[in-house]
């Protein structure tokens, strides 16, 4: 039975409607589209959503993880004060204050006599051959650590 156009409906009707039963060519388009369109804006918001993370990966390590950290709580919040804060954080230079301290610290043991690598633990005595009980003996040494203030 050949299908016939009600005698209500225009007679050029246009190319997105279909026959019953034939592929929708104007869904299936819109479908592919609307897929690609949400993996390109998702991978623009997360590489738009990384910039911190990457601008702060030329700084220090304690300063990219603080960026990492705001960027990740901004992520699972929403609250993008906490990007912000990243991004402004990954800008700016902090400037190194722990090697002018460790070198200090260094020098400072070296003018004391001591050395900042070794640990608290005293270094043991050389052993002295016993002498006989009958032979006169000295005091007993006191060891310290050294001269300081």
């Amino acid at each position: 039975m050949a299908q016939s156009i009600h005698p209500a409906a225009t007679h050029h009707l246009p190319i997105f409607i279909t026959e019953p039963g034939q592929t929708d060519y104007l869904f299936n388009g819109v479908v592919i589209f609307l897929l690609v369109a949400v993996l390109v804006v998702g991978n623009l918001y997360f590489q738009l959503h990384a910039l911190p993370e990457r601008r702060a990966h030329r700084t220090s390590k304690v300063q990219m993880e603080i960026v990492a950290i705001l960027a990740l709580i901004s992520l699972f919040t929403h609250n993008h004060i906490y990007w912000i804060a990243g991004l402004l954080l990954a800008f700016i230079e902090i400037p190194d204050f722990s090697t002018p301290l460790n070198s200090i610290a260094q020098s400072l043991a070296k003018l004391s006599r001591r050395d900042a690598e070794k640990t608290e633990e005293p270094e043991p005595l050389p052993e002295e051959p016993e002498e006989p009980e009958e032979a006169t003996q000295s005091p007993p040494r006191i060891v310290g650590h050294g001269g300081g203030i």
